[in-house]
């Protein structure tokens, strides 16, 4: 997280705001070219996962905005919630080659869609790429919000899972 971004959670804190977004930053010694092919990979998803939710995935490499694929997930793995073994269908919501990859989990099982929305932004650098990710669950709809559910992770298991992402494609390079 950069130091701008951690002040502005800290305001919001202090003035009884609630952070509804966590965002880490971690510089890659890989091209963003690299990175972000894995990203647009199902199987990449299931590899640099850190949670141990994603089992298995199904679907096309994503190349636009509206494209899709499915993950097999556990949330046992995690032991917080007893949803067991279930699938997911990851909508694509923003794109730019190479730059930004963001997309949201669907089911037709949450109705209506509870509307979080995970993301990964690149940006070269001499030695790199500074990858920055992010899960957004500002937007969720009220019945979710009104569980007191959310955040579904915590801000490490996205750093975990740019560790796991970096020594991944650090590996190939």
């Amino acid at each position: 997280m950069t130091a701008e971004r951690a002040q502005q959670e800290e305001d919001q804190v202090e003035q009884g705001e609630q952070v509804e977004r966590f965002e880490v930053v971690r510089a890659i010694a890989a091209p963003a070219a690299r990175i972000f092919g894995l990203l647009c990979d199902p199987d990449g998803h299931v590899a640099i996962d850190s949670s141990g939710m994603l089992q298995a995935a199904d679907g096309d490499t994503v190349r636009a905005a509206g494209d899709s694929f499915v993950v097999h997930m556990d949330r046992e793995a995690l032991n917080d919630r007893p949803l067991g073994r279930y699938d997911v269908t990851v909508e694509i919501t923003r794109f730019e080659q190479d730059t930004l990859i963001e997309w949201t989990p669907t089911s037709p099982a949450l109705q209506p869609s509870v509307n979080h929305h995970f993301g990964y932004r690149l940006r070269p650098t001499a030695d790199g790429t500074e990858v920055t990710s992010y899960y957004d669950w500002s937007r969720i709809h009220e019945r979710y919000r009104a569980a007191g559910i959310f955040p579904i992770l915590q801000e490490s298991a996205l750093r975990a899972t740019l560790g796991i992402l970096a020594r991944t494609v650090e590996r190939t390079a």
